[in-house]
């Protein structure tokens, strides 16, 4: 047996998340179903963390061990035939028994959007939440910029995991602005359930002048829900980027 890693991108829009569930098609069971009809054997995929329906990947990582002979490199070749247009897999390649996709993650990047414009794209509906309201850009770098740092971050978890800890370090925390489009880009060593999405939704209400960027410091240091805002919906939120010590999923992203 040896140890597959995969690079994998894909469109969440139609699937219910990474993990398999019973009440939808989810992105592990159809790569799974692919590779079982390429080589016979059903891998257990591991990733470096589950994404939620409708949440995207531009650089998913997961893990399987194997006894097939094809090459590492070009597993990506073989999987890629027989996969929907919205799943990809943009690397695939051995890694030592000891590597896990998870276990080893270092830090994990994601990127929310948002199309601030009078009206909705039909090219961003499914990977930008439309806000028409004006949202102010000083106002929202202000609030990232509480989140940088380690904190604990339970106020900013929705219910359905128990973690051991909810203390995270944050290493980038900022917004861009590309004409109607704003992303917010988050770094860190880790992430809670809904995590990044209820930073954005507490994040938008403030760039709406709803409440002062101030709230952010008061939610860290309650650590309660009640004082973070909103879970901003799914579809805005895509996991950028998976940096280990073995690689770093930036070099595989083109």
């Amino acid at each position: 047996m040896r140890r597959i890693a995969l690079i994998i991108e894909y469109d969440g829009t139609n699937y219910v998340g990474w993990q398999v569930q019973p009440n939808g098609v989810a992105v592990q069971q159809v790569i799974g179903e692919a590779f079982e009809k390429l080589t016979g054997e059903r891998p257990v995929l591991h990733a470096s963390g589950r994404t939620d329906s409708g949440v995207h990947a531009m650089a998913q990582v997961a893990h399987f061990d194997t006894g097939c002979r094809i090459p590492g490199d070009k597993i990506c070749y073989a999987l890629n035939t027989r996969l929907p247009g919205d799943i990809r897999i943009k690397a695939s390649f051995d890694v030592p028994e000891d590597f896990h996709s998870r276990f080893c993650v270092k830090e994990k990047h994601y990127v929310y959007t948002v199309n601030n414009a009078p009206h909705a794209s039909a090219f961003t509906r499914n990977t930008a939440l439309h806000v028409h309201y004006p949202l102010d850009k000083g106002r929202l770098d202000a609030a990232a910029a509480y989140f940088l740092g380690e904190h604990d971050f339970n106020a900013f978890r929705s219910s359905g995991s128990v973690p051991s800890s909810t203390v995270r370090r944050i290493f980038v925390s900022e917004w861009e602005r590309d004409g109607s489009l704003l992303r917010y880009h988050v770094a860190g060593s880790g992430f809670l359930y809904n995590m990044v999405r209820i930073m954005t939704g507490t994040m938008l209400r403030i760039g709406m002048g709803f409440e002062e960027p101030s709230i952010i410091a008061d939610a860290l240091a309650h650590a309660q829900r009640s004082y973070a805002g909103d879970t901003a919906p799914a579809h805005g939120l895509m996991l950028r980027r998976v940096v280990y010590d073995l690689f770093d999923t930036e070099d595989f992203i083109n």
